[in-house]
């Protein structure tokens, strides 16, 4: 049955107006760092509400929306200043245990995923193998009914707080180098797993290094056959790459944009009167909306059951390299308070009200600096090129 969408998002609107806690909406929209607090404060109340899994069937505990709802859920959620649930979860390892996991699997995992009772975290990216992750290096050695495996990951998001890993290592060495990986479920708190922390360029711990030192992984924590990894983790990434447009975040930073430039002055006279400046902005706005237009095609295929094809990779690039273009435009008119990064303006604690003009501006310099990241992260730009050019121009 179709569902309207203009209620529901109102319904969702609503929902967020009622809901979403003053002091997160005001960490979002001010750029503050969220922690793993703010991060399960919200999961509880979308889970409350049951709609903390948009994605999963009702059968597992899901809300299961069509794709048109999760579109319209994750726009006003960004509009609004609601965090982003974490991914790893809900979006990536549930849907590849529902998919191809065990029965134990499912009955024990899904449940803790959606109570938010465990934290996850992607055991993908090597020091060798990023883009090419083919070429991973961590090995896993058969002993019985356990696969014990050694190895390092990098780039790996939340891992100080996650209790389990997905993860993908080596457990052939022969043949072609996807046809020997295996995909695993490694407990973040057991022996021989230890994690180094990597500051990002804007200071913050966000990312690290895990070490795997004779880690032990039973039966149980095998994802369907060994050296079939490679097909679960393509399964995963369909799903990751969905909202990698990331439409409503682009339009709530353009708003910032606008208050910007209506409220700081140059020379006695507001920035939204340069003509520069209202040229600069114009062709964000006519980039969010190609941006936007491209998702829904996106959508539309998925609907028809077309599949992805270079459309996620369009829209991963797309989504990336705007995000990068409204922060630096954000930097820009920082002015002198966007030339000298001051940590201490991403730790507020006030709770409701608008930030004043300074502080909304001394916040840009270090949310402009971690959002450099996003052009490497699920994939690099390089990467997304090679794919389109393969998936759209030779076809």
């Amino acid at each position: 049955m179709a569902v309207d969408l203009a209620a529901f998002r109102q319904e969702v609107r609503d929902f967020l107006r009622e809901r979403l806690p003053a002091d997160l909406r005001r960490k979002v929209m001010d750029h503050q760092r969220l922690d793993k607090q703010d991060l399960l404060r919200w999961h509880h109340i979308l889970r409350e509400q049951g709609w903390v899994a948009p994605n999963w069937p009702a059968e597992h505990g899901g809300a299961a929306w069509s794709i048109e709802q999760r579109d319209v859920f994750d726009e006003e959620s960004a509009l609004a200043g609601a965090p982003e649930t974490v991914p790893f979860g809900l979006r990536m390892v549930g849907p590849v245990i529902m998919a191809y996991g065990s029965d134990w699997q499912k009955r024990h995992f899904l449940p803790r995923i959606l109570s938010g009772e465990d934290w996850w975290c992607q055991g993908y990216s090597e020091p060798g193998s990023g883009s090419d992750l083919a070429s991973l290096k961590t090995s896993a050695r058969q002993v019985g009914d356990v696969l014990v495996v050694n190895g390092q990951k990098t780039w790996t998001t939340y891992a100080q707080y996650a209790d389990m890993m997905f993860c993908l290592v080596r457990t052939d060495a022969g043949g072609k180098p996807q046809e020997g990986i295996s995909f695993v479920l490694v407990d973040m708190r057991g022996p021989g797993v230890s994690v180094r922390p990597i500051e990002t360029l804007d200071g913050g711990h966000e990312i690290n290094e895990v070490f795997l030192d004779e880690v032990a992984v039973p039966r149980s924590h095998w994802i369907g056959e060994l050296n079939q990894g490679w097909t679960y983790a393509k399964y995963l990434l369909s799903h990751e790459r969905f909202g990698a447009a990331r439409v409503g975040r682009a339009k709530r930073e353009l708003a910032h944009l606008r208050r910007y430039a209506t409220e700081r002055l140059v020379d006695g006279k507001p920035l939204a009167d340069d003509p520069l400046h209202a040229s600069r902005l114009a062709e964000l706005e006519i980039d969010t909306l190609a941006l936007e237009q491209t998702n829904l095609r996106l959508i539309a295929r998925t609907q028809r059951g077309a599949g992805h094809g270079a459309e996620a990779s369009m829209l991963k690039l797309m989504g990336s390299n705007l995000a990068q273009a409204i922060s630096r435009m954000q930097a820009d008119m920082a002015g002198m308070h966007g030339l000298a990064y001051c940590s201490e303006a991403l730790e507020r604690t006030y709770m409701d009200g608008e930030p004043t003009l300074e502080e909304a501006l001394q916040a840009i310099p270090g949310f402009y600096l971690n959002l450099r990241k996003i052009s490497i992260y699920g994939g690099t730009d390089e990467v997304q090129k090679n794919i389109i050019a393969k998936s759209g121009l030779e076809a």
